[in-house]
């Protein structure tokens, strides 16, 4: 098991290097895994539609893929540390406990601060990678001070904009701008796809087909230039060589550098 030092300064680095390990003991838990990576893919899809909507703006569609996210994440966090996770999150984050519960929570609840302020900071990236592994999967929540990534689709956000609407060339921009937001919703229909290939049924494919599957996924923003990546990735098939019977925290393997490499402009992942 990966030990997670406290830390003094609220949080930061808390998730650098470290993704959490849940076991996959038999098709019971696969189909519970799967159903979550099913909720995502569908997330997704509401995020298209949303987008592709002329009468709703960016942020509205941003927000309410918060509130789906939080409302996950909450609820993960209270079945892990109870009602009071936050308290049991500061108490390992003061140094109070060094336990697998402190550690897991502090690791989920900082992720559900930085997801939460996402769509409103400045080039901040959401750089998440599930892999799946045929005992177990990974959840790494990783984030960079950067906005893209070199296979991001970019579209532009007016409501982030000082553009005025009387301005020369404003209504250009706004088309420009709505076509974009559509391009991006096709984007995330097709890339919801891959969701659901990577992780199927245990009910629906042998295990010879569903014991290995990853993405890697990217969301930022730059001002009022918003983007979005999703892609496939391969497991290492020699990361794990013992099995986990409870969820813990584990060092990231060589995919988190891997696509660090391929993905980030700057190849460095910061928080």
């Amino acid at each position: 098991m990966a030990t997670l030092e406290p830390r003094a300064d609220g949080g930061a680095g808390v998730l650098r290097g470290y993704a959490v390990r849940t076991p996959l003991p038999d098709e019971d838990a696969e189909r519970m895994f799967h159903s979550n990576m099913q909720t995502i893919a569908e997330g997704r899809e509401r995020k298209a539609e949303l987008l592709a909507d002329p009468a709703v703006s960016v942020a509205d569609a941003y927000e309410e893929e918060v509130q789906r996210v939080a409302t996950t994440f909450e609820g993960r966090l209270r079945h892990l540390a109870g009602e009071n996770y936050e308290s049991v999150a500061r108490e390992y984050l003061r140094g109070e406990r060094n336990d697998r519960i402190g550690r897991l929570t502090a690791y989920y609840t900082e992720g559900l601060w930085r997801i939460q302020q996402r769509s409103t900071i400045s080039e901040m990236l959401f750089f998440p990678l599930i892999l799946r592994y045929p005992d177990s999967f990974t959840v790494n929540l990783r984030f960079t001070d950067d906005y893209t990534t070199t296979e991001s689709i970019p579209f532009e956000s007016p409501e982030h904009t000082t553009v005025d609407a009387d301005e020369t060339y404003s209504q250009q921009y706004f088309n420009e701008s709505q076509y974009e937001q559509k391009q991006a919703a096709e984007y995330l229909r097709q890339t919801a796809q891959i969701i659901r290939d990577e992780f199927p049924s245990p009910d629906e494919a042998p295990f010879s087909e569903r014991k290995y599957g990853g993405i890697v996924s990217a969301g930022g923003r730059h001002e009022s230039e918003f983007s979005e990546m999703l892609a496939r990735v391969t497991p290492d098939p020699d990361r794990f060589s013992e099995a986990v019977t409870e969820p813990t925290l584990v060092r990231e393997g060589s995919e988190a550098r891997r696509t660090a490499r391929r993905y980030l402009q700057s190849a460095k992942v910061e928080m």
